[in-house]
């Protein structure tokens, strides 16, 4: 625990950027914005390791594998929202229980659960986030944060994409069969 009696800046508290020149009242928009996705973002992150974790299966292997790039995919873009708040004269949100209490977003339960029910309960929050970037990337542009816009653009793909895998992972067609043994 710190020593220290004073924090530099409070969380909310937004400085105007010199460097950046982003107005303080649009800044405190985009960060406001920032901290919501990396609230969500690292929300679904821990999920998706917790499937990481307990997948198991005949598609054990390759959903397991897969689950570790998509954590790593969620943490490197949770570390550009942290850093471009930090950039817009914010402080990025940390620590689980203030992720949990600012996402717009609820992970499931503690239980363990078959594969296909974590995914689809994966492919619920990703949904979510897609939505919620759109959004902030509306915001971003009508403040003209073209900087952001971008950064959330590119997250915004990745998300996409791990969505539409996952998505495909929940499909009907398989070459595993019940109750087949070799």
């Amino acid at each position: 625990m710190s020593t220290q009696t004073q924090a530099r800046q409070r969380y909310g508290d937004v400085h105007e950027s010199e460097a950046l020149r982003v107005p303080e009242q649009k800044a405190e928009q985009l960060v406001d914005a920032l901290n919501t996705d990396l609230a969500a973002t690292y929300v679904l992150y821990h999920q998706i390791k917790k499937h990481h974790w307990i997948v198991e299966g005949a598609e054990f292997h390759d959903i397991h594998e897969y689950l570790g790039e998509v954590a790593a995919d969620l943490e490197a873009g949770a570390d550009v929202l942290a850093e471009r708040a930090q950039a817009l004269g914010g402080v990025p949100l940390s620590g689980g229980a203030n992720y949990e209490e600012h996402a717009p977003v609820s992970p499931e339960d503690a239980d363990a659960y078959d594969i296909r029910t974590s995914l689809e309960n994966d492919l619920e929050i990703f949904g979510d986030i897609i939505e919620q970037l759109r959004e902030h990337i509306r915001l971003a542009n009508n403040l003209g944060d073209y900087t952001t816009e971008e950064l959330l653009r590119e997250i915004l793909e990745d998300v996409e994409v791990h969505a539409h895998h996952v998505e495909h992972y929940l499909e009907d067609d398989t070459l595993v069969t019940e109750g087949a043994t070799e």
